[in-house]
């Protein structure tokens, strides 16, 4: 099988962007490191070589060892012994191939063991290992809680746990959610208390639906302030699996992501450091774990899309019908040109958004080794803006693309694309859970809505329009949908209705992301003129869905959402009834 980096173009393109330049500039503190360490970068160029050939060697793990063992992983799964949760064994052998190639931990700081990559080079590794097996993704993913530690943990607990992943291989789980808290984490009740006389916390309670729960090291959400039932009664800790004060009492069966162990863990008084301030867990280091998850969501959506796209192309190339080639039929190539320039669409976005996250992150890190500069403190509020928005919006558009993609990948294959005999089952079923898990496609939108209502992404819609260098009936067709956009968009807004604002919001928030990732592609054909095909299908693609979210929500009135409450107050009466039969 190709190199998944070789085979993807796009990733370099990405690279090659000119804001590219300032993000690795500052990460690299102007290349000071290269007097300290010997493979630290000289210069940009020597940064983006070095990634480069980083990415190259992911891309040849990817295709050689973890596409390989997907097949034997899904059906194999991990299991429980002494407590333990045991991989399966392709599962093992995809870790230590990553281990052994120096890619655990790979942004971090290289004081402690890291390469100090970017998040664009670390992001691009993440679609191609979800391409590979989606499952392996969150395992090897979960790294991000390194950063969360390296963000708000103390130095002590930085020297402790960080060099832990580059050296051991350690792996790392988020502890969040409960049988009674899933999306509502203000309500987590797992109880963390401080013993005085020992000087550390402790935690009890029980865990559910954790991925990858057996982990080295675990970032749990707990209740640290008696008699509170919200958010502000939440710290966040570190467990770690060597006081072996954890039971793994129970591995989901699932639909997909088998690979992927989901467990329910009951904490026995164990112990655990406290990360930051207490109260501050949900309403701040959680809030920045899970930014980076939806955003790793992002990044496994776009690998599973991409996985499904090459399987429906392949599939077409290959299978003969009536004479010809599926492939050459209208309906099927219709499918498949539709599958590619979204494809195009969704990478622009996805590395739009991590170069927003990487700017605003990289100067918060510099702020904490010397003050910023007016200029950077105006630039670094910019981009939080635009990250804050920006994030919920890859992860919602994302994941509900590569499961639409998925599904027209089976369709393409047909009555074979049900068995097992082909990737696209699995690859299917491994789709699902991205628009449910790190906060649902609905949730998403009430987070992304805010873009709309502070009009952050209007802006940053005008400012791409501003940057195409030449008219064309592609920008005439997005200059249009954003003039409706903004039409609707007020529309709703002057209502001063919540209830309604988030009854549309969706629908809002899908609309802009049509048209920024309409505009990414017509500023990506400036760079490449293979974009120029894309962007102009795309936009004629999305005009059409544009034009029918503005119909429905211009010819809906306030007043028939009393008719979906109605509605759902006679099917909950009928279900009571039939009970009582």
């Amino acid at each position: 099988m190709d190199n998944f980096f070789n085979d993807t173009p796009d990733f370099k393109f990405h690279l090659e962007h000119p804001i590219v330049k300032k993000i690795v500039k500052l990460k690299e503190r102007n290349f000071e490191e290269s007097e300290t360490y010997d493979y630290a970068p000289l210069n940009h160029e020597d940064a983006i070589d070095t990634y480069e050939k980083i990415l190259e060697i992911v891309g040849e793990i990817c295709a050689d060892t973890i596409s390989v063992n997907a097949e034997g992983v899904d059906i194999e799964g991990p299991h429980i012994e002494n407590n333990e949760v045991i991989y399966a064994k392709g599962t093992t052998a995809d870790y230590k191939a990553l281990y052994d190639a120096g890619l655990i931990g790979m942004s971090l700081p290289r004081k402690y063991g890291g390469l100090n990559f970017p998040l664009l080079p670390y992001v691009m590794a993440a679609e191609m290992v979800a391409r590979a097996d989606a499952g392996f993704a969150n395992i090897w993913g979960l790294q991000d809680c390194a950063e969360t530690i390296y963000e708000f943990g103390s130095e002590e607990q930085r020297e402790k746990y960080l060099p832990r992943f580059n050296r051991d291989g350690a792996t790392a789980a988020m502890v969040l959610t409960e049988p009674d808290a899933g999306s509502d984490l203000q309500s987590v009740k797992l109880k963390a208390t401080f013993d005085k006389e020992k000087n550390k916390w402790f935690l009890n309670g029980v865990k559910r639906f954790i991925t990858n729960g057996d982990a080295d090291i675990s970032l749990v959400l707990a209740r640290s302030e008696e008699n509170t039932t919200d958010a502000r009664g939440l710290s966040m800790f570190i467990y770690d699996r060597n006081d072996h004060a954890v039971e793994v009492r129970h591995l989901e069966k699932k639909l997909g992501i088998k690979g992927s162990p989901t467990c329910e863990l009951v904490f026995k008084n164990a112990p655990a450091e406290l990360v930051g301030k207490e109260r501050f867990g949900l309403i701040k280091y959680v809030m920045a774990l899970m930014n980076s998850a939806r955003l790793g969501v992002g990044a496994q959506s776009v690998g599973i899309a991409d996985a499904a796209y090459r399987e429906a192309l392949k599939y077409a190339e290959e299978r003969a019908q009536f004479g010809k080639f599926i492939v050459k039929f209208p309906a099927v190539y219709e499918m498949l040109t539709n599958m590619k320039v979204k494809l195009d669409a969704l990478r622009s976005l996805l590395y739009e958004t991590t170069r927003f996250v990487d700017i605003f992150k990289v100067y918060e890190d510099v702020s904490s080794a010397r003050s910023l500069e007016s200029e950077e403190r105006t630039e670094m509020k910019h981009y939080s803006k635009l990250a804050n928005v920006f994030t919920p919006l890859i992860k919602l558009i994302a994941s509900e693309a590569c499961n639409r993609m998925a599904y027209d990948s089976l369709q393409i294959h047909g009555g074979t694309g049900f068995m097992q005999d082909f990737p696209i089952e699995r690859i299917y079923r491994d789709a699902r859970i991205t628009s449910i898990y790190e906060g649902t496609t609905q949730l998403q939108a009430v987070a992304a809505i805010k873009g709309v209502t502070t009009e952050v992404f209007l802006e940053q819609i005008i400012q791409y329009d501003s940057e195409i260098l030449e008219d064309s009936p592609t920008r005439t067709k997005l200059q249009k949908m954003t003039a409706k956009f903004d039409i609707i968009g007020k529309k709703v807004i002057e209502t001063n209705n919540t209830e309604y604002l988030d009854f549309h919001a969706r629908r809002l928030v899908e609309m802009a992301g049509n048209i920024i990732m309409g505009y990414l592609l017509l500023l990506n054909s400036q760079r490449d003129e293979k974009f120029s095909k894309s962007a102009k299908l795309y936009v004629n693609l999305v005009s059409s869905e544009n034009n029918e979210k503005f119909d429905y929500i211009d010819n809906f009135e306030i007043e028939n959402l009393e008719l979906y409450k109605l509605t759902q107050v006679e099917i909950l009466k009928a279900a009571e009834e039939l009970e009582e039969v």
